[in-house]
């Protein structure tokens, strides 16, 4: 698991506490059944504190998120499509709800076009463990997306980019 940042809110100041959380979890989150425990074992501190700690700065924006962060290719996806979709404009937004909703699209997003260039704006990342399978789901998506789409293509990875969440420095 990881934390993503944010920009967050100029007025919420890490307190030292905070600050050694944030340390503690720059590696993941502990595998274990009670991640909150673990981490108020590891700090002396009881597990709904670390958990309200987390809230707190998730919600004034330190941080963005905590998730799971899965190696796809550990897991046997080895190809890694990037769709990205020509939306007709007055659609995007309904259309990019409803691609974002398929349990086979892991992030979803918006985009500005380049013209004349860069046509796309909506795009969607599938994983497969055969190209195959990443163009059948993007074929899902074709049909979802009908007459609202006026072209597409897929991008596959070619190399495989190390996911981090925040990092702070140890000073």
């Amino acid at each position: 698991m990881s934390i993503s940042t944010s920009r967050s809110d100029q007025s919420y100041v890490l307190c030292a506490l905070d600050r050694k959380l944030i340390l503690a979890t720059q590696g993941g989150l502990p595998l274990a059944t009670d991640p909150w425990g673990a981490l108020g074992e590891q700090l002396g501190l009881p597990a709904d504190e670390v958990l309200a700690r987390f809230q707190r700065m998730q919600n004034a924006g330190v941080i963005r998120r905590v998730a799971a962060v899965p190696d796809h290719y550990r897991l046997g996806y080895r190809f890694n499509g990037m769709t990205v979709w020509d939306v007709r404009d007055d659609a995007i937004t309904d259309m990019g709800l409803q691609v974002g909703e398929l349990p086979f699209v892991s992030h979803c997003y918006r985009r500005p076009r380049h013209l004349p260039n860069w046509t796309y704006n909506l795009f969607a990342m599938v994983h497969g463990i055969s190209r195959e399978e990443v163009e059948d789901k993007a074929s899902q998506i074709h049909d979802l997306l009908g007459d609202t789409c006026e072209g597409h293509t897929i991008l596959y990875s070619s190399a495989i980019l190390k996911k981090t969440g925040l990092r702070l420095r140890k000073s």
